[in-house]
C-alpha cells in the first residue's frame, strides 16, 4: 500500500442500453478473457428473457435481485492480542454492490448444468430467484448476517 498516492476511484461509463453503470459492473464480471461483446449479449439477453418471464421490466427486476443480495454488515478479521477476532461491521454502499454483483454471478455460474443449459439461462433463473428473495445468492447473505450476528460480542473491537 502506497504512503504517498491516495487511490481514485474510476467511474464506469453507463452502459448504451439500459445507461445504467451497475449493468456495465455486471457485464465486466460476467466478461471471460476480455470478451465483453458476448458478455454483453448474454446479459441484455437475460434482461430481455426476464422481462418475458415475469411480465415486468427486466432492469426493475434486476435491480430488485441487487438490493436483495447486498449485505447490511459482514465479518473482518481483526488481531488484537495475538489473537484473530472476526469483528461485525457495516458493508459500504459499492461494497454492498460488489458483493451482490459476485454473489449472484458464482451462484448462477454454480447451477447444474443438467437444467440449466446456457449462462443466460442460468442468469435469469438466479435474477428472477434473488429478485424473489430465493436462491443461493440470498442464502450467501444469509451466511453472512447470520456469522456477523453469532459474533456481535466482538463488535467492541470495531474501529
Amino acid at each position: 500500500m502506497s504512503r504517498k498516492n491516495t487511490f481514485t476511484r474510476r467511474i464506469t461509463e453507463p452502459d448504451p442500453v439500459y445507461s445504467s453503470p451497475v449493468i456495465t459492473r455486471f457485464i465486466n464480471r460476467v466478461m471471460e478473457s476480455g470478451k465483453k461483446t458476448i458478455a454483453q449479449k448474454i446479459v441484455y439477453s437475460a434482461l430481455e428473457e426476464i422481462a418475458v418471464k415475469t411480465k415486468k421490466d427486466g432492469m426493475e427486476v434486476f435491480e430488485a435481485a441487487i438490493n436483495n443480495v447486498a449485505p447490511r454488515v459482514e465479518v473482518r478479521p481483526r488481531r488484537v492480542g495475538g489473537a484473530n477476532y472476526q469483528v461485525p461491521v457495516e458493508v459500504r454502499g459499492d461494497r454492498k454492490e460488489a458483493l451482490a454483483i459476485r454473489w449472484i454471478i458464482k451462484a448462477a455460474h454454480d447451477r447444474p448444468s443438467r437444467e440449466y443449459h446456457t449462462m443466460k439461462d442460468k442468469l435469469v433463473a438466479e435474477l428472477i430467484d434473488a429478485s424473489n428473495n430465493v436462491g443461493a445468492a440470498i442464502k450467501k447473505r444469509e451466511d453472512t448476517i447470520r456469522m456477523a450476528d453469532a459474533n456481535k460480542a466482538f463488535a467492541h473491537f470495531r474501529w
